[in-house]
């Protein structure tokens, strides 16, 4: 019987992680603490995606993994208005990458005075919704839909869509 493939995902964050394990259950899943390369709050879709290919790559470049994912929450203006973007990446051993986006919603002034004042959205989230921990539970997406969408759903779905590419091109 061959080893079960491994994955490592640039992140110890729970809801990233699980969302990994949720997509691909036959594989064994590794969150490890990696650098983004990019601003604590990413500010654009360009950033956030950067972001995720870091993550990805260098969990890829860890000796024992098939593959390597990177998933990054981020906010991306249009207009005078600041929208919640999250991209994801997936590299494998052949350094082929894969990328994909999911939900956006449109962020409340308040919050997005916050962010624009230099902190984070997990900090934002965690006075605006007088919560603890918001990013590792339902996430700034769980609060403005009223619970509809969590956090960890959202990522599944990101997820769900960078396997399906990954498993197109095999």
């Amino acid at each position: 019987m061959h080893a079960m493939l491994k994955i490592y995902v640039g992140s110890q964050n729970p809801t990233k992680v699980e969302s990994v394990k949720h997509v691909f259950p036959d594989m064994e899943v590794v969150g490890m603490e990696v650098e983004s390369k990019v601003a604590a709050q990413p500010f654009s879709d360009e950033e956030t995606l950067e972001g995720a290919i870091n993550r990805a790559r260098e969990c890829a470049s860890q000796s024992k993994a098939h593959i390597g994912v990177g998933l990054e929450g981020g906010v991306m203006e249009i207009g005078d208005e600041l929208y919640l973007c999250n991209w994801g990446a997936l590299v494998d051993k052949k350094e082929n990458v894969y990328t994909a986006s999911g939900a956006r919603i449109l962020l409340p002034d308040e919050v997005k005075s916050g962010l624009e004042k230099g902190k984070e959205l997990g900090d934002v989230m965690d006075v605006y919704a007088d919560k603890h921990e918001v990013r590792k539970n339902e996430g700034a997406i769980g609060i403005f839909t009223n619970g509809l969408v969590q956090r960890e759903e959202m990522f599944t779905h990101v997820v769900k869509l960078l396997k399906g590419q990954w498993e197109y091109d095999q």
